[in-house]
């Protein structure tokens, strides 16, 4: 519905009879009426609606997936549908631009409850226009789209016409309450307002605001993950691992061809791409001082001999749930011995991190054990202003200082979106307790930028950090990622056995 207009020109118009329309459409072998087979996804997807269901009786809620956003003139970016759709659908990858799940309550009579039905453009005739002249939609130009009768058989979901949509939302619209995903696509949700409007109860700031607490339900939903997204996430960290070895393989290429941070990222992305969906993120590729810009993601740089490169990567698998990983690595097998320094404190924070992670802690437990550990070796340095302990630097009144070297959180959700659950309340999140099926990161830091006059000299120009993906249990937590090496000595030798082969 609201997929960006291409911008279009008649300097390359294409003549078109009506004797090759005809030419077209003739010729096809028949199309397979074989059904895809039920996604794995689905009859989780279909537990996820019930409690949307459950927590919003008689109501009719919209959930799009988005449209096509434009990249350049008559181009568009890879389609990524909405977190919300893809959690309540099942749909992943490139699926399904301009798709709209509605949540239609039935009557007592009916079963009380809600019908799930997906309304999308289906496949188009070989008699269309569509069929061989849509750039956008065509099956000659993006291929064959799924039919109706293919969605229904692979997720379990109702499937209509996109077309049937502004009338099925119409239907007795002055009765039943309507609310809408308003950030997934702005056309629909216009679409939803004059359904309201022309119904004759408009909107208001109290409409937005129930548009609002919908899709901060949805989010919140996705903070305990069910056993197969969690066996999504083991997949995505595998992946990501075989991302990890390739870059570790390829080290010596990076310093030697030039532009290494680009080397890096194309030769993570490439195994991102082949092993999964793509990347879950920009990939930051950060050797030397760049490993201090937290959000490095230019990845312009050289690589040097006796650098560190911090890599924090992931694979987003075809479902969309992607791992979130980091570690630091010496780009020729050795840490020196200030860099070593660095990255103990940082992984004896992160242990700490770990450590805290049990049902019934709170999730701001994993920041205030992993910080401490930070705070204690930056006061061991005497790094902390002259009478500020490691208690006063934690003081959220006259403290922090800390944070020059360690400014951002140790931890966050991670699941569909690399940081999952956004719109969850301080409540819902930093205050909530720890559950069984929750998947977080732990990801304490140390960056002494290159003209911090205030750290060592020796500590000048490194930045480090290690990043783990952990599964809250119900005894404990097991993190998911330990399988790729975190502590000085094993990075070393992982990166000497990988380049060994």
């Amino acid at each position: 519905m609201s997929s960006e207009a291409q911008k279009k020109s008649d300097n390359r118009p294409r003549p078109t009879t009506d004797q090759f329309r005809a030419f077209v459409r003739e010729g096809w072998a028949p199309r397979s009426t074989q059904r895809p087979p039920r996604s794995p996804a689905a009859p989780y997807a279909a537990v996820r609606r019930d409690a949307v269901s459950a927590a919003y009786p008689g109501e009719r809620l919209v959930i799009p997936a988005g449209g096509l956003k434009v990249r350049s003139n008559d181009t568009d970016y890879v389609f990524r549908p909405h977190s919300a759709f893809a959690h309540l659908t099942g749909f992943g990858s490139d699926r399904e631009p301009d798709a709209v799940l509605v949540l239609h309550p039935r009557s007592e009579d009916d079963g009380g409850g809600h019908e799930a039905v997906l309304y999308f453009r289906p496949l188009a005739g070989r008699d269309t226009e569509e069929f061989f002249a849509d750039a956008r939609y065509g099956e000659f130009w993006v291929g064959a789209r799924p039919t109706l009768e293919d969605v229904e058989a692979e997720f379990g979901l109702t499937a209509r016409h996109i077309d049937e949509l502004p009338d099925a939302l119409a239907k007795d619209a002055g009765a039943v309450t309507l609310r809408v995903v308003r950030d997934a696509d702005r056309d629909v949700a216009a679409l939803v307002d004059q359904t309201r409007t022309e119904a004759g109860s408009g909107v208001t700031e109290a409409t937005v605001e129930a548009d609002d607490a919908l899709a901060a339900y949805l989010s919140v939903l996705r903070i305990t993950k069910d056993e197969w997204e969690i066996a999504q996430m083991r997949e995505a960290i595998a992946a990501t691992k075989v991302g990890f070895e390739a870059v570790i393989a390829d080290l010596r290429a990076a310093v030697e061809r030039g532009r290494g941070e680009r080397w890096v990222e194309g030769t993570f992305g490439l195994h991102a791409r082949h092993q999964g969906n793509g990347v879950g993120y920009d990939s930051i590729c950060a050797a030397g001082d760049h490993a201090n810009t937290l959000h490095w993601i230019k990845n312009t740089g050289e690589i040097h001999e006796g650098d560190m490169i911090l890599l924090d990567a992931g694979v987003e698998v075809d479902s969309l749930y992607t791992a979130d990983i980091t570690r630091t690595l010496p780009v020729d097998g050795t840490f020196t011995e200030a860099q070593r320094e660095i990255y103990d404190a940082v992984y004896a924070a992160q242990q700490a991190g770990i450590a805290a992670i049990k049902p019934g802690a709170k999730f701001s437990d994993i920041h205030a054990a992993a910080i401490r550990v930070i705070a204690e070796h930056l006061h061991a340095w005497g790094l902390l202003p002259e009478g500020i302990d490691v208690e006063g630097t934690l003081s959220d009144e006259t403290g922090q200082y800390h944070r020059r070297w360690m400014v951002h959180g140790t931890s966050h959700h991670l699941g569909i979106d690399v940081h999952d659950c956004a719109l969850a309340t301080r409540e819902e999140y930093l205050d909530a307790e720890l559950r069984p099926g929750m998947i977080v990161t732990v990801e304490p830091g140390l960056y002494f930028k290159a003209d911090d006059l205030l750290a060592p000299e020796r500590f000048r120009g490194h930045g480090v950090r290690i990043e783990d993906d952990v599964l809250v249990t119900d005894t404990g937590s097991e993190n998911l990622s330990a399988g790729m090496p975190r502590t000085a000595e094993a990075v070393e030798a992982w990166i000497a056995q990988v380049q060994a082969r």
